[in-house]
């Protein structure tokens, strides 16, 4: 952190001497706002331990939900088949 505070205002020295105290100082402002919406943007979509557990416990309902259609399915067409096979049977 020291050598990168350093380096900046040896940065903004620079650029005071070419530029001027206004437009140097206008400039890292620029840099300064342009970097806190960055990172607040960054910030925005990044998921939380909340986000993570919601979408966990939806995942989890939302397969249980389709295991128990799955076996009511296979149910259906045991009996459908088990149905077919007597007819055949009974012939």
């Amino acid at each position: 952190m020291y050598l990168e505070a350093k380096e900046t205002a040896r940065l903004y020295t620079l650029l005071s001497d070419k530029l001027g105290n206004d437009t140097a100082e206008a400039m890292f402002k620029y840099i300064d706002n342009k970097t806190e919406r960055s990172v607040e943007n960054t910030i925005q979509t990044l998921a939380t331990k909340d986000d993570l557990a919601k979408v966990k416990y939806d995942l989890s309902k939302e397969i249980s939900n389709s295991i128990k259609w799955m076996f009511i399915f296979w149910i259906g067409q045991v009996a459908a088949m088990t149905a077919i096979v007597m007819l055949f049977l009974k012939k």
